[in-house]
Protein backbone atom coordinates (compact mmCIF):
# COMPACT_ATOMS: atom_id res chain seq x y z
CA UNK A 1 0.00 0.00 0.00
CA UNK A 2 0.89 3.69 -0.71
CA UNK A 3 -0.18 6.99 0.08
CA UNK A 4 1.31 10.27 -0.06
CA UNK A 5 2.32 12.44 2.96
CA UNK A 6 -0.38 14.89 4.60
CA UNK A 7 -0.57 18.07 3.26
CA UNK A 8 2.13 20.82 2.62
CA UNK A 9 2.63 24.28 2.79
CA UNK A 10 1.32 26.45 -0.06
CA UNK A 11 2.30 29.80 -0.66
CA UNK A 12 1.93 32.37 1.94
CA UNK A 13 1.00 29.15 4.48
CA UNK A 14 3.46 27.48 7.00
CA UNK A 15 3.81 24.23 7.92
CA UNK A 16 4.35 22.90 11.86
CA UNK A 17 6.99 20.29 13.24
CA UNK A 18 6.15 17.89 15.69
CA UNK A 19 6.60 21.01 18.70
CA UNK A 20 4.26 23.55 16.75
CA UNK A 21 7.28 25.51 15.49
CA UNK A 22 6.96 27.21 11.89
CA UNK A 23 8.80 24.80 9.57
CA UNK A 24 8.10 25.01 5.78
CA UNK A 25 9.43 21.04 5.52
CA UNK A 26 6.32 20.13 8.14
CA UNK A 27 2.82 19.17 7.51
CA UNK A 28 0.15 21.98 8.33
CA UNK A 29 -2.77 21.55 10.94
CA UNK A 30 -4.15 19.78 8.00
CA UNK A 31 -1.95 17.36 7.30
CA UNK A 32 -1.76 17.12 10.89
CA UNK A 33 -5.05 16.27 11.04
CA UNK A 34 -5.28 13.26 8.60
CA UNK A 35 -1.68 12.06 9.89
CA UNK A 36 -3.91 11.66 13.80
CA UNK A 37 -6.69 10.20 11.57
CA UNK A 38 -4.76 7.59 9.73
CA UNK A 39 -5.14 4.40 12.69
CA UNK A 40 -8.82 4.62 11.83
CA UNK A 41 -8.10 3.70 8.30
CA UNK A 42 -5.79 0.68 8.91
CA UNK A 43 -6.59 0.02 12.62
CA UNK A 44 -9.38 -1.71 11.96
CA UNK A 45 -8.29 -1.86 8.45
CA UNK A 46 -11.36 -0.57 6.30
CA UNK A 47 -12.50 -2.73 3.47
CA UNK A 48 -9.76 -3.16 0.66
CA UNK A 49 -6.83 -2.36 2.74
CA UNK A 50 -4.92 -4.41 5.64
CA UNK A 51 -3.04 -3.67 8.78
CA UNK A 52 0.32 -2.73 8.36
CA UNK A 53 3.55 -4.83 9.08
CA UNK A 54 6.01 -2.81 7.98
CA UNK A 55 5.93 1.07 7.47
CA UNK A 56 8.59 3.27 5.47
CA UNK A 57 9.05 6.90 4.79
CA UNK A 58 11.74 8.88 3.45
CA UNK A 59 14.60 9.75 5.64
CA UNK A 60 14.10 13.09 7.14
CA UNK A 61 17.27 13.25 9.01
CA UNK A 62 21.08 13.09 7.93
CA UNK A 63 22.96 13.86 4.49
CA UNK A 64 20.24 13.39 2.05
CA UNK A 65 17.13 14.68 4.37
CA UNK A 66 14.15 15.43 3.32
CA UNK A 67 10.90 16.89 4.00
CA UNK A 68 9.71 15.64 7.53
CA UNK A 69 5.96 15.41 6.30
CA UNK A 70 6.40 11.77 5.27
CA UNK A 71 7.57 10.23 8.84
CA UNK A 72 5.22 12.70 10.37
CA UNK A 73 2.11 11.13 8.39
CA UNK A 74 2.47 7.81 9.43
CA UNK A 75 4.07 8.10 13.03
CA UNK A 76 0.87 8.44 14.91
CA UNK A 77 -0.36 5.34 12.85
CA UNK A 78 3.02 3.34 13.47
CA UNK A 79 2.38 4.39 17.10
CA UNK A 80 -1.10 2.74 16.92
CA UNK A 81 0.01 -0.22 15.91
CA UNK A 82 3.33 -0.54 18.12
CA UNK A 83 5.56 -0.31 15.39
CA UNK A 84 8.72 1.92 14.24
CA UNK A 85 8.75 3.81 10.62
CA UNK A 86 11.35 2.58 8.61
CA UNK A 87 13.58 5.82 7.30
CA UNK A 88 16.45 3.98 6.10
CA UNK A 89 15.71 5.00 2.19
CA UNK A 90 15.63 8.75 1.06
CA UNK A 91 14.03 10.32 -2.12
CA UNK A 92 15.97 9.33 -4.58
CA UNK A 93 16.64 5.63 -3.86
CA UNK A 94 13.37 4.16 -4.49
CA UNK A 95 13.92 1.28 -6.18
CA UNK A 96 15.73 0.26 -3.35
CA UNK A 97 12.69 1.02 -1.18
CA UNK A 98 11.03 -0.93 -3.28
CA UNK A 99 13.02 -4.02 -3.11
CA UNK A 100 13.36 -3.77 0.88
CA UNK A 101 9.77 -3.67 0.72
CA UNK A 102 8.90 -6.65 -1.15
CA UNK A 103 11.42 -8.55 1.85
CA UNK A 104 9.67 -6.98 4.34
CA UNK A 105 7.10 -8.48 6.83
CA UNK A 106 3.35 -7.74 4.99
CA UNK A 107 1.44 -5.94 4.33
CA UNK A 108 3.69 -3.04 3.90
CA UNK A 109 2.86 0.55 4.42
CA UNK A 110 4.69 3.04 2.11
CA UNK A 111 4.06 6.94 2.53
CA UNK A 112 6.16 9.30 0.09
CA UNK A 113 6.65 12.04 -2.09
CA UNK A 114 3.96 12.21 -4.80
CA UNK A 115 5.96 12.77 -7.74
CA UNK A 116 8.30 9.32 -6.68
CA UNK A 117 5.65 7.33 -6.28
CA UNK A 118 5.58 5.78 -9.78
CA UNK A 119 9.68 4.92 -9.27
CA UNK A 120 8.08 3.10 -6.18
CA UNK A 121 5.75 1.13 -8.12
CA UNK A 122 8.21 0.61 -10.78
CA UNK A 123 10.84 -0.67 -8.68
CA UNK A 124 7.95 -3.42 -7.36
CA UNK A 125 7.88 -4.26 -10.77
CA UNK A 126 4.28 -3.38 -10.58
CA UNK A 127 4.27 0.18 -13.18
CA UNK A 128 2.50 -1.95 -16.38
CA UNK A 129 -0.47 -3.76 -13.50
CA UNK A 130 -3.92 -2.64 -15.63
CA UNK A 131 -5.58 0.20 -13.79
CA UNK A 132 -2.48 2.10 -12.23
CA UNK A 133 -2.30 5.79 -12.70
CA UNK A 134 1.32 6.94 -14.50
CA UNK A 135 1.39 9.68 -12.04
CA UNK A 136 -0.19 10.45 -8.45
CA UNK A 137 -2.87 12.92 -8.78
CA UNK A 138 -3.43 15.77 -7.14
CA UNK A 139 -4.97 13.85 -4.25
CA UNK A 140 -3.39 13.91 -0.52
CA UNK A 141 -6.73 11.03 0.53
CA UNK A 142 -5.96 8.18 -1.86
CA UNK A 143 -4.20 4.55 -0.76
CA UNK A 144 -2.65 3.03 -3.75
CA UNK A 145 -3.28 -0.77 -3.10
CA UNK A 146 -1.18 -3.12 -5.10
CA UNK A 147 -1.52 -7.53 -3.92
CA UNK A 148 0.24 -9.79 -5.56
CA UNK A 149 -0.61 -13.16 -6.54
CA UNK A 150 1.02 -15.79 -8.11
CA UNK A 151 3.50 -13.57 -9.17
CA UNK A 152 1.13 -10.93 -10.90
CA UNK A 153 -0.08 -7.67 -9.48
CA UNK A 154 -3.23 -6.39 -9.30
CA UNK A 155 -4.04 -2.85 -8.10
CA UNK A 156 -7.17 -0.72 -6.42
CA UNK A 157 -7.41 2.75 -5.22
CA UNK A 158 -9.00 3.36 -1.84
CA UNK A 159 -10.41 7.16 -1.29
CA UNK A 160 -9.60 7.75 2.50
CA UNK A 161 -12.66 9.36 3.88
CA UNK A 162 -10.54 10.98 7.17
CA UNK A 163 -11.57 14.68 6.51
CA UNK A 164 -13.77 17.01 5.60
CA UNK A 165 -13.50 17.23 1.64
CA UNK A 166 -12.05 13.98 1.33
CA UNK A 167 -13.44 12.48 -1.67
Amino acid sequence: MVIRHGEKPTSGQSGMDDSGRPDSKSLTARGWERAHALPKLFSPPRAGLARPETVFAAADQGPNAGAHRMRQTVTPLAKDLGLTVDTDFAEGSERRLAQAALTAPGPVLICWEHSRIPAIVAGLGAADTPGTPATWPDRFDLVWVFRRRSGSWSFTQVDQHLLPGDR
